[in-house]
């Protein structure tokens, strides 16, 4: 229960839900795969690699930084 936080709206919202919808899924294209993720409406990042374990556990670990960003902001509002 503690994904659930209370945002400035008065709404709860789960930040691994949110945080693992900003990412896309991991697309083979040529040699690599690849995936992105919406760090906010300005800033959307693509990585790619040539591994797919690789490739799968880093989007879990850019998942988890984003849902800890999510977490961080949600307190300093």
């Amino acid at each position: 229960m503690t994904n659930i936080i209370e945002t400035k709206f008065g709404t709860l919202v789960n930040t691994s839900k949110i945080a693992a919808g900003s990412a896309s899924s991991i697309k083979k294209n040529g040699a690599f795969y690849n995936f992105s993720i919406r760090i906010s409406n300005d800033d959307i990042r693509e990585y790619s690699f040539t591994d797919l374990g690789r490739a799968q556990y880093m989007r879990r670990i850019m998942i988890g930084h984003l849902e800890e960003k999510i977490k961080k902001e949600s307190k300093t509002v």
